[in-house]
């Protein structure tokens, strides 16, 4: 009898300390079937993956530690639904942290999403989709957006204002070379119908140079201002970029909206355009129309067309793209 009782009282325990943590297996699939045009080459027309998001599955849990505080985990996976294929050499690509969350903010530590990558999409018509307007357009999107071996902190919000900051470390120091690294900041309100977010970041690289550490690394620098207002009707999308990495520059703006026509479908487009001397002067034009159709709270259909220009030295490079897809979140 004491030997039941005791046997209950374990097992009374364990399922209390299990009701204080959790786990979760979550994902998306996206993919769409789309032909793509480029100046001077053949028109590729098949089926691509992530038209609106890429496809991926992953693992996140929390445990309730008491006094507001959170431990939590995330392990996610990318992956091209076309092929089944995933990145080579990493179980998981998009990002694996861990950390500490509660009343200060969050702390990760691991593989994520930069500071900057956090606000970088926020003002993409489209839906942030490859058929945004600055798809093949703006240069500011070529960033580092998920670096391994880094550090976040993001800040509670206070009034609707609140940032975040993350480093990563190259941990690739030589005897005559500095290790290389990225580090990002973000500063956002985000309160009723606005939107304004600012983002930074920076990027060394090492460029070979062997005779001393101040000269050994090259250094890219992004920042972007986007701002969002919801009308109720339609919702405003005001996007800037620049990039600098020595005397070479780009500046890059964009507008767009998003116009719920009804409950199910919304109706997103707008233009971009940008301005560089990282290959001579380039201009680049970009414009972007997508409709998403929600067939329930999970599954999405969706199609979209974007259209690029790129000019450099009296020659134009067109590249379209045109397609029809589902969206499935789980």
């Amino acid at each position: 009898m004491k030997k039941s009782l005791i046997a209950l009282a374990v097992l009374a325990a364990s399922g209390a300390s299990f009701a204080q943590s959790s786990v979760t297996l979550y994902g998306i699939a996206d993919a769409y079937l789309g032909r793509t045009t480029t100046t001077d080459k053949p028109s590729q027309v098949g089926i691509t993956n992530g038209g609106i998001s890429g496809s991926r599955f992953g693992f996140k849990g929390s445990e309730d530690l008491g006094g507001g505080l959170t431990a939590n985990f995330l392990l996610e996976q990318g992956f091209d639904i076309d092929t089944g294929t995933t990145t080579a050499g990493q179980g998981f690509s998009r990002q694996s942290y861990v950390g500490f969350s509660g009343g200060f903010g969050e702390v990760k530590l691991g593989k994520m999403w930069s500071a900057y990558d956090d606000i970088s999409g926020a003002a993409n018509a489209s839906f942030d989709s490859v058929f945004a307007p600055v798809s093949n357009v703006w240069l500011s999107t070529g960033y580092n957006a998920n670096p391994s071996n880094g550090v976040y902190y993001a800040s509670p919000s206070m009034s609707g204002f609140s940032g975040a900051a993350s480093y990563a470390f190259g941990e690739n120091k030589g005897a005559s070379v500095d290790a290389t690294n990225v580090s990002a900041i973000h500063v956002k309100y985000e309160a009723g119908p606005l939107f304004v977010g600012v983002g930074y970041q920076k990027e060394t690289t090492q460029n070979g140079t062997t005779t001393a550490l101040s000269t050994a690394l090259n250094s890219k620098n992004f920042t972007r201002l986007n701002a969002t207002y919801d009308f109720g009707v339609a919702k405003a999308l005001v996007g800037f970029g620049r990039v600098n990495a020595g005397d070479q520059t780009t500046n890059e703006w964009s507008l767009g909206a998003d116009v719920p026509v009804s409950a199910a479908l919304t109706v997103s487009g707008g233009i971009a355009r940008s301005t560089d001397n990282f290959s001579g002067d380039a201009v680049r034009k970009g414009y972007g129309l997508a409709a998403s159709y929600a067939l329930s709270k999970r599954t999405n259909v969706y199609t979209g067309y974007q259209s690029s220009t790129k000019t450099l030295a009296g020659t134009d490079t067109d590249v379209t793209t045109l397609g029809l897809g589902v969206k499935h979140t789980f």
